[in-house]
């Protein structure tokens, strides 16, 4: 008969310190709140408080001044244009006369232009965009990625002034001689297509403005599908979508908003955008239904005639176009980036 084990009786014993005949080892306490030796000696070579608070002095100044030049700009647009402001109000973004002779100005031609020649850009860049960028992510084989990336990314590089020029000697004559016949043969029936056709006005300009925002929106709607992360595109594929599915429930959909703010950022770029514009528009303040008939925009009008304003009330006029130009860039971009860091901030897996 087994006899029942008792458990071993507790043996205390002293530290391994005090058995050897040393001191208690450093609580863990201690350990924390005092420095090492080595720390020690290397506070008492160089502190680097003077350097450390002269670096971060220098990068709150750095930080501010941003601030401080965006202040400036809106004070110095707002203090000349006073005198229009006073002199037309509010009725000077709906006027659409523009005489400078008569001192008579008004903006709604070169808002009209903006607009137009703006959202054509967008519908005509953003589904080239998105193909490029589904390409590249999708079904572009890996050697060919890096270099039509680099290529998309090299047009956002090009000077506006570049665009402008082979703007005026291949995509004029192209609109002129065959795209704009074709559109008045099949479309001319819609008003829209009915004026006379120069190669020059809004639909060459919304063109060339396209190619222009192409690259942002793509650039910035790769990175954003980038973020959509690889366990959803495996679980659609898995379920037994086919690819065009997944891109569209899974990817598309998860990155909607940060492609809008793509497309919003692209807007904001087209908006501002002078020279290329002014190049190929025609320069005409009037509103017209034809997408032939030239035109103007807010930048171009400034970029034209800024060294022509002689009067006071001229000059004004045109610096109150250039307070709206830039209170809407402000606004556009702002919106665009919130869209953006929406959807990717909680994305902390990439998709290969």
């Amino acid at each position: 008969m087994n006899e029942p084990i008792s458990p071993p009786s507790t043996i205390s014993l002293p530290p391994p310190a005090t058995r050897q005949g040393k001191e208690p080892a450093p609580t863990a306490n201690r350990e924390l709140t005092e420095p090492s030796a080595i720390r020690q000696f290397l506070r008492a070579k160089s502190p680097g408080n003077l350097a450390d608070g002269t670096f971060a002095g220098v990068m709150v100044v750095c930080a501010l001044s941003i601030f401080v030049i965006v202040l400036l700009i809106v004070f110095v647009l707002v203090d000349k244009s006073l005198l229009s402001i006073h002199a037309f109000g509010f009725k000077f973004f709906l006027g659409r006369s523009w005489d400078p002779v008569n001192g008579d100005f008004g903006a709604l031609p070169f808002i009209w232009g903006t607009v137009v020649s703006s959202l054509l850009a967008v519908i005509i860049s953003v589904p080239l965009a998105l193909a490029v960028s589904i390409f590249l992510l999708e079904i572009c084989p890996q050697p060919l990625r890096a270099p039509i990336a680099f290529l998309t990314e090299l047009l956002a590089a090009i000077p506006s002034v570049i665009y402008g020029l082979w703007a005026i000697f291949v995509l004029v004559p192209i609109m002129r001689d065959h795209v704009g016949p074709l559109l008045q043969k099949y479309l001319g029936w819609t008003g829209f297509f009915g004026a006379d056709n120069f190669g020059v006005g809004m639909l060459t300009a919304s063109v060339i403005l396209a190619v222009m925002i192409f690259p942002v929106i793509s650039s910035i709607s790769r990175d954003v599908m980038r973020a959509v992360p690889i366990n959803q595109k495996e679980a659609a594929l898995a379920l037994g979508a086919t690819r065009w599915e997944m891109l569209r429930m899974s990817v598309l959909r998860n990155a909607r908003i940060g492609i809008v703010g793509s497309v919003i950022l692209g807007l904001g770029r087209a908006l501002g955008e002078t020279m290329a514009v002014t190049m190929v528009i025609g320069n005409h303040p009037d509103i017209s239904k034809s997408l032939f008939a030239p035109a103007y925009t807010l930048a171009s009008v400034i970029a034209n005639e800024f060294s022509e304003a002689t009067g006071d009330l001229y000059l004004s006029a045109l610096i109150e176009i250039g307070l709206a130009l830039f209170l809407v860039t402000i606004v556009v971009n702002a919106i665009a980036r919130l869209l953006v860091w929406a959807v990717t901030r909680g994305n902390t897996v990439r998709a290969n």
